[in-house]
């Protein structure tokens, strides 16, 4: 196998790696000073579509984490670049929160629920029935369907909770038609937020906490792995999948050390 080459620039999950049901995983703080200091390109992702770049750079930054607003990379985001590559300033039904439909309102897509060119469907609190059943009848009458990621849960302090792809899942079952997912494990997400730094898959690493999203993407995205045992993945579940991380540690604290500094 040919030996990989240096990491010069660094991707990384947000929940689970950075922080924890709002708190930060200790070592975090070190790695993202680390990451501002070494000058090399790096992103925050997440598949979470509900907030804006500036809203997490704002949360990131009450925990301790100083995440400059372009060093992060949404779903949303990514949904939107996608879109735009697709069909410039098309139209779309929307469901979810600031995060999406500020992303789709910058890139100069009309917001509409009559006959629109898609209906993408994103992370959102509350769900409302109406809008689903809007939603189906419009992807019934021609709409394209598009969601931000296929997570079917996401974290919370009481538990679990449905998250999009459970709610695409719906859709897809109302109308016949599965969506396209824009966010990881799509190597989409990876490759469109690559390109945002200016950086190279096979001189990029990603950092994750889950095998089938964090992973899976940065493989098929050509990247360096790392799992992190902080989050949903632990060494038992791992085997249940027929791929692996590259490298695989205790937590983001085990990393910093690898960021290399410039020469003095």
């Amino acid at each position: 196998m040919a030996e990989r080459k240096p990491i010069e620039s660094w991707l990384t999950d947000m929940d689970g790696v950075l922080i924890h049901e709002g708190t930060p995983i200790p070592g975090a703080d070190a790695f993202i000073k680390r990451l501002r200091d070494s000058g090399l390109p790096f992103l925050v992702l997440t598949n979470n579509s509900i907030y804006t770049a500036r809203d997490l750079h704002a949360r990131l930054k009450r925990m301790g984490l100083d995440v400059p607003v372009e060093n992060i990379w949404t779903s949303a985001l990514a949904t939107a670049q996608f879109l735009d590559d697709q069909r410039p300033r098309g139209t779309a039904y929307v469901i979810g929160e600031a995060g999406l439909t500020t992303a789709l309102h910058d890139i100069g897509y009309v917001l509409t629920d009559h006959e629109p060119d898609y209906v993408v469907l994103g992370e959102t609190r509350t769900y409302s029935f109406e809008a689903l059943t809007k939603a189906i009848r419009l992807i019934n009458g021609g709409a394209r369907f598009i969601c931000t990621n296929p997570d079917e849960t996401g974290p919370s302090a009481e538990g679990p909770l449905p998250a999009t792809g459970s709610v695409a899942a719906l859709i897809t079952k109302a109308t016949g038609k599965a969506p396209y997912f824009a966010g990881k494990p799509n190597p989409l997400m990876m490759r469109t937020g690559l390109n945002a730094i200016g950086a190279h898959s096979e001189t990029s690493a990603m950092i994750g906490d889950r095998m089938d999203t964090d992973v899976l993407a940065g493989l098929e995205a050509g990247m360096q792995t790392f799992l992190v045992l902080t989050g949903l993945t632990t060494e038992t579940d791992m085997d249940r999948y027929p791929f692996r991380p590259s490298t695989v540690v205790d937590s983001i604290a085990d990393l910093v050390d690898l960021v290399d500094l410039p020469l003095p």
